[in-house]
């Protein structure tokens, strides 16, 4: 495997850690001068922050409803993700499984050292073997690719800000003069939620390019991917609908959305699949030409 880095996502991804960091500057600014107080704003981030990069994983899974399986109770899974993260020179990552007919995969962790790839029953009764293969593939591109814990910083602050947005009203008392700091804390809560929001959305749909390249490149079979793509993206309308509201907050770290509708498409953490299995074609035929 001949394994390029990606320069455009690498910068993608340090303009967007940049840009956060002013909305963090910002963000810490407002906060300390409501009621909240320079103390409590930096021990409410510190907390926070140290949860979600040490706990995201955890969270990531319970969320939706995974559990660590063993080698003894999917021995084919195991053997494959081993062999894949072997061929991409990664340590073989802990093997996840959730018990959901979502066809979906997806993979957390804030290093390769520690990384998971969770897979659903859903997608593993839906693809045949080299499709699956190709699903794993793109997920350890992600590891490789380090972007997984970009992304979980990124989302942090949005998470928060949106928190803010929907319980500060709670803090701001009866007095105009004690709940105005406050008011304006969740307004420019508002506004920080929303850039950063964006920024998620746009880092997230050229990642989603880059280990589909990637996962391409690990299998060497791009075509297997864009079939894989196009039976997910075909089966998500049968989902049932609880399923899809249980599991949109995990939509950033998803192979495939399970969003839907214009709006969903807008606001979309993931380029449509159409584009996505346009590229992977392109990449087939350079390699057929080769």
């Amino acid at each position: 495997m001949e394994w390029k880095t990606d320069w455009g996502l690498r910068a993608r991804m340090g303009l967007t850690m940049v840009l956060l960091l002013a909305l963090y500057a910002v963000f810490l600014g407002v906060l300390a001068y409501s009621d909240i107080g320079l103390v409590g704003t930096v021990g409410i981030m510190a907390l926070f922050m140290g949860g979600q990069f040490f706990f995201s994983d955890k969270l990531a899974l319970r969320s939706m409803g995974a559990h660590e399986v063993s080698e003894q109770e999917y021995p084919e899974l195991h053997a494959t993700i081993g062999r894949l993260a072997q061929q991409a020179d990664l340590p073989k990552p802990t093997v996840a499984v959730s018990d959901t007919r979502t066809p979906n995969a997806f993979a957390t962790g804030r290093s390769p050292s520690n990384a998971t790839v969770c897979v659903t029953t859903g997608i593993m009764n839906t693809l045949d073997r080299e499709e699956l293969e190709g699903v794993l593939a793109h997920e350890l591109s992600h590891v490789k690719n380090r972007d997984v814990m970009v992304m979980t910083i990124a989302t942090f602050l949005s998470t928060l800000a949106f928190m803010i947005v929907r319980w500060g009203w709670l803090f701001s008392g009866d007095s105009d003069e004690g709940g105005a700091p406050v008011m304006v804390a969740v307004l420019v809560s508002m506004v920080v939620g929303v850039v950063s929001f964006l920024l998620v959305r746009v880092l997230s749909r050229y990642r989603e390019f880059a280990a589909d390249r990637g996962g391409a490149i690990i299998t060497g079979k791009p075509a297997a991917l864009a079939s894989a793509l196009m039976k997910i993206d075909g089966r998500m309308d049968k989902v049932p609908s609880d399923d899809m509201r249980n599991q949109a907050d995990m939509n950033a770290f998803f192979i495939i959305p399970v969003s839907a509708g214009a709006i969903g498409k807008l606001l979309s953490t993931h380029p449509s699949t159409e584009n996505r299995i346009e590229r992977l074609r392109d990449m087939e035929r350079d390699l057929e030409t080769a």
